[in-house]
């Protein structure tokens, strides 16, 4: 998929400073080389996951007399430890401040910190494509979430109030730019006001027909519009929704703060939404220090019962959020940032040590994406979304399935080696 924040940051730097020379570079999809940048002024976005090479990558450039500027969820979180690596921190959104910043370069007179202030989607330019082997392109329609789960950096970086792109905009820029088949990145895409999702499902079906799919919660189609944005939202061509169920444990979604997305029968609400030929997907995450062995076991079951797929992840506290800081005093020092992906076991546990969990964590996860699993699942999909929702679920899985077979393998050579070292 293509990165939707170098599509919109080029946009944004285009409008701030139409002479500018500029190229867009996916560092995930082709590694750059510090030596073969030709700019005055790079700026990096980053996540905690790849925050550790975007610091290297940063200060081999500095060393070669380069301008650069950190920004994005991570820097956000941990801006002092940020600015040690560039000449320039974005704090938060950068619309408010991204002209300044350009404009600041170009004088030769960087500040240390910008401190993006949260403002309306209405004026936003039109994303730049960015080349590369993307199947998809992402579009967003909102920013913000109102839920408090503690393990989440959304609403910590672009708040808990809601805010809206202008319904026509968003239509226009799907039509325009997006694929026949699509990703909607909100972090909730029916979260809030269910009538502006109704406005927007009803617009986007009016285009030319195409598919995509999101994340979206399991309280909203419980609501008494649900059915109404069910239908809305298939008409639209939504045919995939990432849910978190986060926990099977109701002591577990009270400690995590993750009740109040679920509503009151979350097991009636998965039903619904594929009744409508929806597929669902489910996150859940394992391996916190309340979690028992039995609760990975559990993860298959709930698949079965429920006929959905599963996307399991091992809890990570990422920083910027309230589980970090609870536990902070668990953290295993040897294990820097780039661990903090989902995979890794990066705090101790009172009975599992990081082996057993991140095994436990391979072995579901390639349980839940075995080839009898994928293809059995296509049947519990209603022929009411045939055939683009079976075609869709097949594209996500199998490559998932290849992924994770091979990560899988590197961990275990990674252990092996370990292990002999140890010797």
């Amino acid at each position: 998929m293509s990165p939707p924040i170098l599509e919109y940051l080029g946009a944004l730097t285009l409008k701030a400073m139409p002479v500018a020379e500029l190229e867009l570079i996916d560092a995930n999809a082709n590694e750059p080389q510090p030596s073969g940048i030709r700019a005055d002024l790079i700026g990096i976005s980053s996540v905690t996951a790849t925050i550790t090479w975007s610091y290297k990558f940063s200060d081999e450039l500095r060393k070669l007399g380069k301008k650069v500027i950190l920004g994005g969820i991570h820097p956000t979180a941990l801006p002092e430890e940020a600015k040690l690596h560039a000449d320039a921190v974005v704090v938060g959104e950068a619309e408010s401040v991204w002209h300044e910043v350009l404009r600041d370069a170009h004088d030769g007179c960087l500040k240390p910190f910008y401190y993006g202030q949260r403002q309306p989607l209405d004026d936003l330019p039109l994303p730049l494509a960015v080349k590369g082997p993307y199947k998809f392109r992402a579009v967003f329609t909102m920013r913000g979430c109102p839920y408090k789960c503690i393990f989440c950096s959304v609403r910590k970086f672009f708040g808990d109030t809601i805010r809206y792109r202008p319904v026509d905009n968003v239509a226009a820029e799907v039509e325009k730019f997006a694929g026949r088949i699509y990703f909607n990145g909100d972090d909730n895409i029916w979260g809030g006001d269910l009538k502006r999702s109704i406005e927007l499902f009803t617009k986007l079906s009016t285009g030319k027909k195409k598919w995509w799919y999101g994340f979206g919660d399991l309280r909203a189609v419980q609501s008494p519009l649900g059915d109404e944005m069910l239908e809305a939202a298939r008409k639209s061509g939504l045919c995939s929704v990432w849910a978190g169920w986060e926990t099977s444990s109701g002591e577990g979604l009270r400690m995590y703060h993750a009740e109040a997305k679920q509503g009151k029968d979350r097991e009636e609400a998965v039903r619904k939404i594929k009744s409508y030929g929806i597929d669902v997907t489910l996150f859940v995450v394992l391996g916190g220090r309340s979690d028992t062995a039995d609760d990975f076991d559990r993860v298959i079951d709930l698949a079965k019962r429920l006929g959905v797929a599963i996307h399991p992840v091992l809890l990570t506290p990422l920083p910027g959020t309230e589980l970090y800081e609870e536990y902070k005093p668990y953290l295993l020092k040897d294990r820097g940032w780039e661990y903090y992906t989902g995979v890794n076991a990066v705090f101790e546990h009172p009975a599992m040590s990081p082996e057993e969990r991140e095994e436990k964590f391979y072995k579901t996860s390639l349980e839940l994406l075995s080839t009898k699993r994928i293809l059995m699942h296509l049947f519990e999909i209603p022929l009411r979304g045939f055939p683009m929702t079976h075609v869709l679920s097949l594209m996500k899985q199998i490559p998932m399935k290849r992924a994770m077979e091979r990560a899988y393998r590197e961990w275990k050579r990674n252990k092996g080696k370990g292990s002999m070292g140890g010797q």
